[in-house]
């Protein structure tokens, strides 16, 4: 734990303002910069680490103020972050402010996120930020109107004190830019994944209790299993998407990331608008399928990770639910994400301000996407078929349970700067259990089961269900994670 003098004195070091918008960026570094504004003084530096609900609480009984809380969130970020990476943006100044304002509402003391620091994920609009998505391609004016899921959580009491940092239009599964390698808080030789990699890294650090990010291929549950927190993608139409041009043709959901089930249940119904969603009552006794053989022959599943899905499944067994060891009937589940993967980003890419500046491995893939495109390859009837499929399989049971991943995270390394091939085999060989539930839209998350022996970076195992099943996998999760708990944050 840093000392919070030095915090504040490498705050002061760390943190500028950028002119013009009160935001320190890693993207764009302000020169000349007059002042240099340190948090307030005030609640210690532990402060963010959480549980969110545990803040929220404190604030509405009035033994700790919005401001005390973001300070301390600020400071530790100015301390520690250069480490990992987490954020592209500190919104120092404007949080100050915004928890503030707050201090001032007549309904602080029943807002269900009442003070607490959240990040938001680098692609969606913030009043008043970038909208960036990692690339040096994209428009670099402000938002002028907050996202609906950041006006959910502002209304809700929550202060956006950082953007997270993602990779380029967040289609990889390793998170860097051009400024920055985002590394694992376990181990910083490791990746935390992709894209939500900064995230995840921030919730795992400490840095909030709380993130925002959404979900293509994997996106949340993949950092999430990288970093050892919990991580959600609801199911379609459960909470707004409006991620790009078309949320990768309905692929990309909003979901959230959180050290504790009980704070992404809370932050989950805030931006579902869907207060049930945060009762973690036990479910009744449900039927569950285990099942970790990979969707493909060619994919190897690293032993550890396999044991991870068991353990869930047999902490499970033991809450009283029945579990059955079965295979998920994948079908041609891989060649149609891939066509929809290459795809994904076209819309966006129109829209574009400087396409120029796209990197060599995104150019590659907008162009095999436009292959794909012109020859008409992407087919509803792919995705038919594969749904047809999971809703039979789904008949019998409530829930699967697989490993979030296949194997360790990669080496967090500058992933930009290789080749399109080496980026898809890479993300592919870690994380092949994760996309199918981005393809027919259904709810899925990632539960932390310990650690990797060889690694020291977490395990764990992904729970998924039928549409409509949110609030059963976020209630088995909290079952899990009472029977099996982990450790919340790195430090």
């Amino acid at each position: 734990m840093h000392n919070k003098a030095t915090a504040v004195a490498d705050g002061l070091a760390a943190i500028t303002e950028t002119a013009g918008t009160e935001t320190t960026s890693a993207q764009e570094a302000p020169t000349g910069a007059s002042e240099r504004e340190a948090p307030h003084s005030g609640e210690e530096a532990d402060t963010p680490r959480g549980p969110a609900a545990d803040i929220a609480t404190s604030v509405r009984e009035g033994s700790l103020t919005p401001t005390e809380v973001v300070d301390a969130a600020i400071e530790l970020i100015a301390a520690e972050d250069a480490t990992t990476g987490a954020f592209s943006v500190v919104r120092a100044k404007r949080a100050v402010a915004e928890a503030i304002a707050l201090e001032q509402r007549g309904d602080l003391d029943v807002l269900p996120l009442a003070g607490v620091p959240v990040a938001i994920e680098h692609n969606i609009p913030v009043a008043g930020e970038t909208v960036l998505c990692g690339s040096a391609a994209t428009d670099t004016g402000q938002a002028t109107a907050d996202h609906p899921v950041v006006r959910r959580l502002r209304e809700a009491g929550a202060v956006v004190v950082g953007l997270t940092t993602v990779p380029e239009l967040s289609l990889w599964a390793t998170t860097d830019d051009q400024r920055r390698v985002t590394r694992n808080p376990w181990d910083i030789k490791r990746s935390t994944g992709g894209s939500a990699g900064g995230a995840a890294a921030a919730v795992a650090a400490g840095f909030v209790p709380v993130a925002h990010a959404n979900d293509g291929l994997g996106s949340v549950r993949i950092p999430a299993a990288c970093c050892g927190v919990y991580g959600i993608k609801p199911g379609r139409h459960t909470v707004p998407a409006e991620v790009g041009g078309d949320s990768w043709g309905g692929m990309v959901e909003n979901g959230v990331l959180a050290t504790t089930v009980g704070d992404a249940a809370l932050a989950l119904s805030v931006m579902a608008a869907r207060p049930d969603l945060a009762d973690l009552e036990p479910p009744g006794r449900l039927r569950i399928a285990l099942a970790v053989t990979p969707p493909s022959r060619m994919t190897r599943v690293d032993p550890h990770w396999a044991e991870a899905a068991r353990k869930a499944a047999s902490v499970a067994a033991a809450a009283g639910h029945r579990v059955e060891t079965t295979a998920l009937p994948y079908g041609d589940s891989v060649f149609a994400l891939l066509l929809r993967w290459l795809t994904a980003a076209l819309p966006e890419s129109a829209t574009l301000a400087h396409p120029e500046r796209l990197q060599p491995r995104t150019r590659r893939h907008l162009a095999l996407g436009r292959f794909v495109q012109r020859l008409g390859l992407v087919r509803p009837a792919q995705v038919d078929r594969v749904e047809a499929r999971l809703l039979e399989f789904f008949e019998d049971y409530d829930v699967v349970i697989t490993p979030t991943l296949a194997a360790r995270p990669p080496r967090a390394r500058a992933w930009h700067r290789r080749g399109w091939l080496a980026n898809v085999l890479s993300g592919y060989r870690f994380s092949p259990f994760t996309p199918i539930w981005n393809l027919v839209g259904w709810p899925a998350a990632s539960v932390p089961m310990g650690m990797h022996p060889y690694s020291g970076t977490p395990v764990a195992a992904q729970l998924a269900g039928p549409p409509g099943s949110e609030a059963t996998v976020l209630r088995l999760s909290a079952q899990i994670e009472q029977l099996h708990p982990w450790r919340r944050t790195v430090r």
